[in-house]
């Protein structure tokens, strides 16, 4: 084995060790076994499903903000409670029915791993879902319920959008935390 194969071989079992402990623990909570033997086939079948099913490796920024992920865990409960409440405001409104809509949202700062956080947090706040993402152009569509008017659409979208500003500060790579801080400077600059 040459020296540059043996580092590519360490490097891809340091990027894939945060997901096979992930599995791991996946596994032990769906068993409800937190024992040596659960641990062991745990892991097994991990390195079983990462080898048999092989998928592109995925390389986390490395970057966490704790103060913003902090933060961010704060709001995502709170809008998941606000969420929640006023789905049942508009189910129990029995006066008129709650408007829906497919909303597009063209996501700014989005690599697949970022629009990929985008898409579970917007489709966990309950009241929307994504239907569809477009990989390519980087565009999200959410079915929204509680929609009677574009200024309703329009303060879908800017959620969404902020939820993705969010998740950039708390967990974004370098380059997308940089572009993040030069919109915000520039909008800051546009507002005076």
């Amino acid at each position: 084995m040459s020296p540059e194969t043996g580092r590519h071989l360490w490097r891809d079992i340091g990027v894939q060790l945060p997901f096979l402990a992930w599995l791991v623990v996946l596994w032990m909570l769906l068993w409800a076994q937190f024992t040596v033997l659960s641990f062991l086939t745990g892991l097994i079948v991990a390195v079983f499903v990462t080898r048999v099913f092989r998928l592109p490796t995925v390389e986390l920024s490395g970057r966490i903000n704790l103060w913003y992920a902090a933060l961010f865990v704060v709001q995502f409960l709170f809008a998941v409670l606000q969420g929640a409440l006023s789905v049942a405001v508009q189910v129990f409104d029995f006066r008129r029915q709650p408007g829906a809509a497919i909303v597009a949202v063209p996501l700014r700062y989005a690599d697949d791993l970022m629009m990929t956080h985008v898409s579970v947090v917007s489709s966990l706040i309950p009241g929307s879902l994504v239907v569809e993402a477009d990989r390519d152009r980087r565009i999200l569509y959410l079915h929204v319920i509680g929609v009677r008017s574009m200024a309703d659409v329009d303060r879908q979208r800017d959620g969404v959008l902020r939820w993705e500003r969010r998740i950039v500060r708390a967990l974004g790579d370098p380059a997308q935390h940089r572009a993040l801080k030069a919109d915000v400077a520039r909008e800051k600059g546009g507002a005076r």
